[in-house]
């Protein structure tokens, strides 16, 4: 029997396909009829082309198929995408479930998110207790993640086998898509940050997510949530570790809160100008402010779950796109 993942080509879906493989599993990757599978080329996978969004081709795709890692979606910080963030992230995870049931496949892994979860106040812990609530959840995208977990539940209490885990922002190598952290690192080392925001957020390795995932497949309760959590780590320390990984020196003036969320306001017009990823929308300001003290200790008891410290990350990420980016570190740095 094979393992189906779906977003193979995402950050975290490329780095889990590579531990699948190496692991020695058959895998089949499922990827849009016109996607580049740059990510996976030189890897020992099916591919099978298909669309979450069309129920029919997810129900061919997962024929012959024990477990599903379910991780393609839409993935934005800015406003104005709320019908492809739900046809995609809801409907898609729907006919995900859908294709499940016709095919008796096992096990369904879903990768939902930390954002999924309801917030509480800054102090207190957030962890698996916080219920998926749509309603209570900032932004589009973190509504539309919220959807999609209760879809999974509800198809857990219908009697699929599946289990959920919520990342925090995952970071590291194989960043090919070149994600707002790794847009983060390549404007640092190309010089482009002039300033930084306050605020923190937690951050896990995409390589120590991935293997979360698989244990989380493994040994996972059926129907249980699993938080996939790294380290606390606030913007200022974050620049600090990236100008001792790259010579370059950080940038020293902090943007008041009130003037960046303002100008978050018309920060994705004027990104979507020079054809480039957003760094700082309100949706991103509103997420750095808000509470980020996450804890992985049910995943770490229960499923063997480890995370590596950030300043690893960051710097494992650094030279992935020095290496692939032909970019230059300041003298002596390599």
């Amino acid at each position: 029997m094979s393992v189906l993942v779906t977003g193979a080509t995402g950050h975290i879906g490329n780095v889990l396909v590579r531990q699948l493989v190496k692991n020695g599993e058959i895998v089949k990757v499922l990827l849009l009829p016109s996607e580049d599978d740059l990510p996976l080329r030189g890897l020992d996978v099916e591919i099978v082309r298909g669309d979450v969004c069309h129920v029919d081709s997810m129900v061919q795709s997962f024929k012959g198929v024990d477990t599903v890692y379910h991780l393609a979606g839409i993935i934005s910080i800015s406003s104005g995408h709320d019908e492809i963030l739900h046809r995609v992230n809801v409907k898609g995870t729907q006919n995900v479930i859908k294709a499940c049931e016709v095919n008796n496949v096992n096990r369904l892994v879903y990768t939902s998110s930390i954002h999924a979860l309801n917030e509480p106040p800054h102090g207190t812990v957030i962890d698996e207790s916080c219920p998926p609530d749509p309603h209570h959840v900032l932004g589009e995208y973190a509504k539309c993640k919220a959807q999609a977990t209760l879809e999974v539940k509800k198809a857990v209490h219908q009697g699929m086998d599946a289990v959920i885990v919520c990342p925090t922002g995952v970071i590291g190598p194989y960043d090919f898509r070149i994600s707002e952290m790794g847009q983060l690192i390549l404007d640092f080392t190309r010089k482009k940050l002039r300033a930084y925001i306050d605020g923190a957020y937690d951050f896990a390795d995409v390589r120590d997510v991935a293997r979360g995932m698989q244990l989380a497949g493994k040994k996972g309760r059926k129907g249980e949530t699993y938080i996939l959590s790294g380290e606390q780590v606030s913007v200022k320390d974050l620049m600090g570790m990236l100008q001792d990984i790259t010579g370059i020196k950080a940038p020293l003036y902090k943007v008041p809160s009130w003037l960046a969320r303002t100008a978050g306001v018309v920060a994705p017009l004027y990104y979507r100008l020079i054809k480039s990823k957003p760094l700082f929308t309100t949706y991103s300001i509103d997420v750095l402010a808000s509470n980020s003290l996450v804890t992985s200790q049910k995943a770490r008891i229960e499923l063997g779950y480890r995370s590596r410290p950030a300043s690893e990350s960051i710097a494992d990420a650094v030279h992935w796109f020095v290496s692939n980016f032909k970019m230059q570190l300041a003298p002596g740095r390599v």
